[in-house]
């Protein structure tokens, strides 16, 4: 083998050719020591500049970390985990949910590592054998049965049967709990509650004692098992364990609502399936509960439901006109008159004629007061006696046929005031309704009538300090109709705050809510002002009479008392803070679920509240009723 060297431009010396394979130094000493030089400045340089970056960690990170036997302190937040040992034969589906909607702070991890098929028959296989052979053994020496055992036996061949089948499969399944408190003697007491929460499903949980760290590192969204204490299940109870459960209101019979925000499933509901139908709706000024209402009320119809609404702002106008309800306008100068002195005239019932006429006078003397202002004793007892003379005076007394009574008015109560002594005050007072400026609202005998599946009663034109007694009014003759004839209905009350101010309304509004479902009506209240609603002593015994409650957009000002009186978890008060139009929280009983209200797009077109959208609606039906007239 010969050797030839060759010197040209850009030959390097120490390079040999051999066979054509070219044969190349390393480099020396001095210039690996220049390079490591080099490369470690430039490591230096790139520390030097990561340390004065901030990093997530440096958001996300503790002041301090101090590791207890039983917990960990992060800064001022406990940390503690607790992990499940042991289940018992059966779980139910979603057993975790007690401890997931725990209004705690937590984070909850779940490891699961499967195990081949063929190593669980092996072990079952040789379980088998060890209880068929007690049970022979105990059976053979006359010992009594045990059922403990031939359970056990029923269960492993049951699982040997789904194994082999590739019905079920094996796992070995963690299942660890890490909570956060501001307190140890919190952390103390959340972790008692929830080792009774588990332990009354008979599920054994115990504290990570000397395991703390690993316990938090766990339970870190990374992914690290690092307690690895597993308990063996099969596919179907692994299934129970899944964590993302909510409330499921969606039955066979009912309304559409609106889509369950948890699932996209449909919020199907019956309200007249509860323990009674009423509803309350809470919401700020434009957040859908007027919408929310009429689309209840279009969809209720279709079902053959009557329905009757109170309307403060004419809002129902389109909805009435396009399904051809009633409309009645109540105003001074309206044609439409409600008599307050009216008598229900019930049907199918024992009631006598005498319980039916001490009730007029106890509601009617109520709207006396809102009329009269403050009464003194004396004054509520003349009252008392001219209202069974006044209808004394029309022949409606005790063992008298109602059907055919003709009901007094306000000017016979008055006449029947001047003729009695010390009433000089009341009449005066009295007479503003009667002769002067109020005199065309609630002294005529009534001509409006509701023989409509939709009557909707408008207040809109009148003064607000007529509103409280116009309303009363009308909700005292909806109560009598409701009385002479049982039927499917609803009654909406927009605005009810208007009769909270005043305890003789928002009393008579309370007894409606629980005297109605006898009578198979329910009763909706709306309002924008929650806190005058709710901080009447009757506004929150309607809420507890209501088995329906629909929460939308709340306003920081009231959040905290929604959250008192409907028990909110942290969550769900985020929730209506930050929801949008339409959007809020559905109770139904002892159910409920974030809801998304949705409408087709005729039903919008019906319902619709927006200014610039009716605003539309009518200029297009303007223009083609000028088309059919060209």
């Amino acid at each position: 083998m010969a050797f030839q060297t060759q010197e040209n431009k850009g030959f390097d010396p120490s390079a040999l050719t051999a066979g054509g394979v070219g044969i190349k130094r390393g480099p020396s000493k001095e210039e690996q020591k220049r390079r490591q030089e080099e490369e470690h400045s430039a490591l230096e340089e790139e520390r030097i500049y990561r340390k004065g970056v901030t990093s997530i960690k440096d958001l996300i990170a503790p002041s301090s970390m101090k590791i207890e036997p039983s917990f960990v302190r992060l800064g001022d937040v406990w940390v503690r985990t607790l992990f499940i040992i042991t289940y018992p034969r059966y779980v139910t589906v979603g057993w975790a949910s007690p401890i997931i909607n725990l209004n705690a702070q937590m984070d909850i991890s779940m490891f699961f590592y499967p195990i081949k098929a063929d190593v669980i028959l092996k072990q079952l296989k040789k379980k088998v054998g060890i209880l068929e052979s007690q049970i022979t053994t105990d059976s053979e020496s006359g010992k009594p049965r045990d059922p403990i055992s031939e359970t056990a036996l029923r269960d492993i061949e049951q699982l040997r049967d789904d194994l082999t089948q590739g019905i079920e499969h094996f796992f070995q399944f963690a299942f660890y709990c890490t909570f956060y408190s501001t307190s140890l003697e919190e952390l103390e007491r959340l972790s008692s509650t929830v080792e009774s929460t588990f332990g009354s499903m008979l599920i054994y949980t115990k504290r990570a004692y000397f395991q703390a760290e690993q316990g938090f590192n766990s339970t870190l969204p990374v992914g690290n098992d690092e307690l690895m204490i597993t308990f063996n299940m099969s596919t179907s109870p692994l299934a129970s364990s899944f964590p993302f459960t909510s409330a499921e209101l969606t039955s066979d019979n009912g309304i559409l609502y609106g889509i369950n925000r948890h699932n996209n499933s449909l919020i199907i509901f019956d309200r007249f399936s509860l323990q009674n139908a009423n509803a309350v709706v809470f919401a700020t000024s434009g957040a859908g509960k007027s919408y929310a209402v009429k689309l209840e009320i279009l969809r209720s119809m279709m079902l053959g439901t009557d329905v009757i609404v109170i309307d403060p702002e004419m809002e129902y106008k389109h909805l009435s006109d396009a399904v051809g309800g009633t409309f009645i306008n109540i105003s001074l100068a309206s044609q439409a008159k409600i008599n307050p002195f009216d008598l229900p005239r019930p049907t199918g019932e024992s009631v006598s004629s005498e319980d039916i006429i001490r009730s007029a006078v106890i509601t009617t003397k109520g709207l006396l007061r809102l009329m009269l202002g403050k009464l003194t004793v004396a004054e509520d007892s003349i009252l008392d006696r001219a209202l069974l003379e006044t209808y004394a005076k029309k022949d409606i007394v005790p063992g008298v046929d109602l059907s055919k009574a003709e009901p007094p008015i306000m000017q016979d109560f008055q006449d029947i005031l001047e003729g009695m002594e010390g009433t000089g005050d009341l009449v005066l007072r009295l007479k503003k309704f009667t002769e002067g400026t109020f005199s065309g609202l609630i002294n005529s005998p009534t001509t409006v009538r509701m023989n409509n599946q939709l009557v909707v009663f408008s207040v809109r034109d009148l003064e607000d300090e007529l509103r409280p007694i116009a309303i009363y009014t009308i909700v005292n003759y909806i109560w009598n109709v409701v009385r002479s004839e049982r039927k499917k209905r609803v009654l909406c009350i927009d605005e009810a705050w208007w009769l909270m101010q005043n305890e003789d309304s928002a009393k008579f509004v309370f007894a409606l809510v629980k005297r109605c479902r006898k009578y198979f009506l329910g009763i909706t209240t709306i309002t924008q002002d929650v806190n005058d609603f709710l901080t009447s002593p009757y506004g929150q015994a309607i809420v507890t009479n209501s088995s329906m409650q629909l929460l939308l957009k709340q306003s920081p000002a009231s959040i905290d008392l929604i959250a008192r009186v409907f028990l909110l978890t942290q969550s769900e008060k985020y929730l209506l803070l930050e929801s949008g139009r339409g959007e809020g929280i559905f109770f139904a009983g002892q159910k409920h679920a974030a809801i998304q209200i949705v409408a087709s797009y005729t039903e919008d077109q019906i319902v619709t509240t927006d200014p610039n959208q009716l605003l539309k609606i009518e200029q297009e039906k303007k223009e083609f009723q000028q088309s059919q007239g060209k």
